[in-house]
């Protein structure tokens, strides 16, 4: 294949139930904050200091800088979410919704400098094959322009439902696919044969919850899915890269070429216009929300009302 060597039959089943798996566990996670507490709180605990300083030890394909910022900082997000969604007056306070486009934006940057730094790397590191090249430029730019591109932080709101969602209505369709192009793309750059798993199917594991189940809810979807599978490979690093199950990626240079490129004209394409909303309708991002003349917005933030 293109993207991949051959996917047999029980790796494409594995897929589908890592995909629901982690569309479940979100769900679970979404049903109230003691269920939260006990997976992104009390469970890490128990897995710092007991699992991950062998399983995701140096020499592991888990055991770089970058899985342990990502885990922690995954973590932080579910947490400071959760705050915001349970603690009295958190929701009302500007500074308070700061946090959420902070710690998106501080998630999407660590990607960006990996991206940058295995641009210059070549061959087998920490368990992984790298294949350095533009296309790690080509796809940090597109994470750099998807960071400029967030929006309507001041407009978060919780939904008044049991689930006490983080809803946030300037985070549109468009910018979610952009995300995720950039996304999968980072991945397949910089840990290529996890992209199977790691990018498309955690990628799709928020993304199908965002626009069918609870629309609006992207990053907490994405916070919650994203810390789920970083605390399983910390935990089983052999899953995606040496297990019967592990699907490797082709290493193709073209394929390479290709979604960083894609990235890069998606997210491209969202800044522009982005920059052109801004300008035609005269508002700061920094102050206002960008999309409210948009039906997709108006849907999301009548919603929870």
């Amino acid at each position: 294949m293109f993207l991949f060597e051959s996917i047999p039959w029980y790796s494409a089943l594995m897929w589908l139930v890592v995909l629901g798996g982690l569309i479940f566990v979100n769900e679970l996670a979404r049903l109230n904050k003691w269920i939260a507490l006990t997976l992104f709180l009390f469970l890490p605990i128990v897995l710092t200091v007991a699992v991950w300083p062998t399983t995701a030890g140096e020499g592991s394909s888990t055991g770089t800088w970058f899985h342990w910022v990502k885990v922690y900082s995954a973590l932080a997000g579910c947490l400071g979410f959760m705050a915001l969604r349970y603690v009295k007056g958190w929701s009302d306070n500007k500074y308070l919704l700061m946090f959420p486009p902070v710690i998106l934006a501080i998630n999407i940057m660590e990607a960006v400098i990996r991206d940058f730094q295995v641009s210059g790397l070549n061959g087998m590191i920490d368990g992984v094959m790298m294949i350095g090249g533009p296309w790690n430029i080509m796809n940090g730019i597109a994470g750099i322009l998807n960071i400029i591109t967030i929006s309507g932080w001041m407009g978060i709101v919780i939904s008044k439902d049991k689930h006490k969602d983080m809803l946030w209505p300037d985070q549109l369709w468009f910018w979610i696919i952009a995300y995720d192009l950039w996304n999968f793309a980072y991945v397949y750059n910089c840990v290529s044969d996890h992209s199977f798993y790691a990018g498309a199917a955690l990628l799709i594991s928020c993304t199908i919850p965002a626009f069918f189940m609870k629309k609006g809810a992207w990053l907490q979807h994405r916070a919650h899915t994203l810390a789920i599978w970083m605390m399983f490979t910390m935990s089983f690093p052999m899953f995606v890269g040496e297990s019967k199950f592990a699907v490797q990626s082709s290493h193709s240079e073209t394929a390479l070429w290709v979604v960083s490129a894609i990235s890069l004209a998606a997210n491209i394409a969202v800044f522009v216009y982005h920059i052109y909303k801004i300008t035609k309708h005269k508002r700061n991002p920094l102050k206002v929300e960008v999309y409210t003349d948009l039906a997709a917005y108006k849907a999301i933030a009548e919603g929870h009302k």
